[in-house]
């Protein structure tokens, strides 16, 4: 029956609970804890546990605020995949993509963001999902440098989709103001940024305020969100009034659906730049996975909220699309204005007649057509309204214009809200980490939820400098490539924890497979350079830097990452392919089994064999215990000897047996150390007590250092206290000591 740590605590209420009982203790009964020795005392810091493990170990008393599956990840996904892309851009990507290829567009976006969502279920699903969304699970499973380096551009994403859907909001009211002869400068890209920046600082303080109030907030929009769709599908069927039609409205029509079927890219647009600007509107899958520290139960959360999010989605953006294309034109001419000498009139093509009066000055009366609607002659050869010329055509659409105003609204700042919310948290779990020097600044949490206000702070100023560059069109595209480059690491975290067949890697989620993974993973790369190739290299710079850095940085963490898996799986399988290898003069190479102690009581000892070896053949350093097991099995699952010898730039393995004597330790080791192929040839041990090495067909050299190879007496955390006075079996300063080499 395995033994948790409460039923230690209950029994043994003074012992370090950290450490499982001995089985002697167990069996013994004993109470108390082992009294502390001077060298625990001396090298606590090797002993100590990680801030990971202490952190898992205090439980919380304080209720915290967790969302369930419908409030903290359904509505996000669709708050945020419904963002500024719905109302401000599908009619235009619809107009020059036609109703087939935007249609394309869509389940394009649809078939990435499925796939990858199958391999975000899969990983988040494998175990406990903390606070970080898509960098803590690619950092747990790549491990930190590709989830340091992603989780930044990840994170900067976030930051720069808050200003992306800022814009379309700043836009919206700016045409609202102009309509109405409001001007705050007059020039249409400095009132999108004054109104981009004072509408930041709002979703700011809003963010700041708490998650819960943001919350409410969020389900409040998605009602006047999901009002706007339903009015615009509803005005799609009202029959269009005049002004409508000259407008491009013209209610569905046959001939209307056939000619917007196909594409018609103009200002040297083509399938995958109206694919870059669409994309954003896909990326708020991850709106969920961003706060899945906020979650009641993210692994079952996770994947049923954003699944169904996309399915939702897709099926209203499809609609849409269709019924963009079936009602809208492409080009229409609008109220024109027609002059004769110094008479004008502004003219809207009527449907009787007999309204016309004979004394109006009139330049020409247009009949009401297709043709003439869209004939761009009769306005100097342009048209400002339809598809291609008309981004607020789903409002003159809709059966209520101003309902449109408010989704559009919605859609933006739920959005925006979503991205500030996202972006901060996965800071703060950089900053937890501490990947990157300056990130740890912002880890810090506030209030009884860890709100990273820091973080907020940081998504702010960046939102604030992308919200200056005042055009959406711009800043999309720079989000599609680091979204996409998040996609593909998310799909490619799945397939190589498939691939590296870890026991640990059983997810809860079983409809994903590996080589669908693997093809998500290729298909995103695929799109980042089919969008903008300079832009994708840039990406993958950016990445490859932030990835050498940590690389070279090496942190001391161990996520149990499928890098691990792997690498173990490779060594394992090399090793069995070993077996059928056979021994060849010109491929031997000395393998030394040297009776070294703890390697750092003899320096020189392991210096003097690592130089035979030089990195390139096996070296196992051997340390034997005399005496009973209980009293040593602390001493044998340490790593400390490992972390010397890294220190050394000593590549060698370190294995410690206990044994009655010193002969029947060495036995010991030779013994187990005869693994096939990788077995030891030589050895070097007291050649005057021991001949077992001839019996094992070891090779045998005699190395002579009178004053001895010990360095070190202080006690290490290999070697208790009550063992200052080591028996001759164990070593003498003074003996000589014997290398044997082939």
């Amino acid at each position: 029956m395995p033994i948790s740590i409460e039923i230690i605590r209950v029994f043994y209420p003074t012992y370090d609970y950290r450490q499982r009982p001995t089985l002697e203790q167990l069996r013994d009964g004993k109470r108390t804890a082992p009294v502390s020795s001077v060298t625990e005392d001396l090298l606590a810091e090797d002993l100590k546990d990680s801030p990971d493990e202490e952190a898992g170990i205090k439980k919380s008393t304080t209720s915290v605020l967790k969302f369930g599956w419908i409030q903290g990840v359904l509505i996000r996904c669709l708050l945020n995949i419904f963002g500024v892309m719905l109302f401000l851009r599908l009619t235009w990507v619809t107009g020059q993509a036609g109703i087939g290829l935007a249609s394309v567009v869509v389940l394009l976006s649809a078939f990435v963001t499925t796939i990858t969502t199958m391999s975000m279920s899969a990983i988040c699903t494998n175990g406990e999902v903390q606070g970080g969304g898509a960098y803590y699970m690619i950092s747990r499973s790549l491990g930190p440098e590709f989830g340091g380096s992603i989780g930044v551009v990840f994170a900067l994403a976030n930051a720069i989709a808050a200003a992306m859907y800022v814009v379309g909001f700043a836009e919206t009211v700016r045409d609202i103001m102009w309509e109405y002869g409001a001007f705050i400068t007059g020039d249409s890209l400095h009132e999108v940024r004054i109104i981009g920046c004072a509408t930041s600082v709002l979703l700011i303080g809003i963010v700041i305020i708490g998650m819960e109030w943001e919350a409410k907030a969020q389900l409040g929009l998605l009602v006047i969100l999901i009002a706007a769709i339903v009015n615009f599908f509803v005005g799609t069927f009202i029959p269009p009034t005049d002004e409508q039609k000259s407008k491009g409205v013209v209610g569905y029509r046959y001939d209307v659906f056939s000619e917007n079927l196909g594409p018609d890219f103009r200002n040297g647009e083509s399938f995958f730049s109206v694919f870059s600007i669409f994309f954003p509107a896909a990326t708020g899958i991850l709106a969920g996975a961003n706060i899945s520290g906020d979650l009641k139960n993210p692994q079952a959360a996770i994947p049923k909220g954003t699944f169904l999010a996309i399915f939702l989605t897709t099926v209203i953006y499809l609609g849409m699309v269709w019924a963009a294309g079936g009602c809208l034109l492409r080009d229409a001419v609008g109220p024109v204005l027609f002059s004769a000498g110094n008479a004008s009139t502004i003219v809207i093509p009527p449907t009787n007649m007999s309204n016309i009066s004979s004394t109006e000055s009139i330049l020409q009366i247009l009949p009401i057509t297709v043709d003439s609607i869209s004939n761009c002659d009769v306005n100097n050869g342009t048209c400002d309204y339809g598809l291609m010329n008309d981004n607020s055509i789903v409002g003159t659409a809709s059966a209520f214009r101003p309902l449109i105003l408010a989704g559009i609204f919605s859609a933006t700042l739920s959005s925006a809200l979503a991205s500030l919310v996202g972006a901060p948290k996965v800071f703060q779990a950089l900053g937890k980490d501490k990947l990157f020097p300056y990130l740890e600044f912002f880890s810090k949490s506030y209030g009884v939820n860890g709100e990273p206000r820091r973080g907020y702070l940081l998504a702010f100023v960046i939102c604030l400098a992308m919200t200056c560059i005042g055009a959406l069109d711009v800043i999309a595209p720079i989000i599609s490539n680091f979204f996409l480059m998040a996609y593909a690491l998310i799909n490619f975290s799945c397939f190589r924890a498939s691939v590296a067949d870890s026991p640990g890697f059983r997810p809860a989620f079983k409809y994903y497979n590996q080589w669908i993974s693997l093809l998500g993973s290729l298909a995103c790369v695929a799109v980042m350079f089919l969008i903008n190739w300079w832009a994708a290299l840039v990406t993958f710079v950016v990445v490859a830097l932030l990835y050498t850095y940590i690389k070279t940085k090496g942190p001391d963490v161990n996520w149990g990452s499928s890098a691990q898996a792997q690498a173990y799986r490779t060594a394992l399988t090399t090793t069995l392919k070993l077996v059928n290898v056979e021994e060849h003069v010109k491929n031997f190479r000395p393998q030394i089994l040297v009776m070294s102690g703890y390697p750092r009581n003899r320096p020189a000892l392991m210096d003097f064999v690592s130089s035979i070896t030089k990195k390139q053949s096996l070296l196992i350093s051997g340390h034997i215990f005399t005496g009973l097991m209980s009293d040593h099995v602390q001493h044998l699952r340490s790593n400390a000897a490992y972390k010397w010898m890294n220190n050394r730039n000593i590549k060698a393995f370190y294995n410690s047996v206990v044994a009655p004597t010193f002969r029947i330790g060495t036995q010991v080791l030779m013994q187990i150390s005869l693994c096939d192929k990788n077995a030891p040839n030589n050895t070097n041990q007291n050649f005057t007590r021991n001949m077992d090495a001839f019996d094992l067909k070891f090779g045998v050299g005699i190395l002579r250092v009178p004053e001895g190879f010990d360095v070190n007496r202080v006690p290490d955390d290999l070697i208790d206290a009550s063992e200052e006075n080591e028996t001759d079996d164990e070593y003498d300063a003074d003996s000589e000591e014997e290398v044997f080499v082939e």
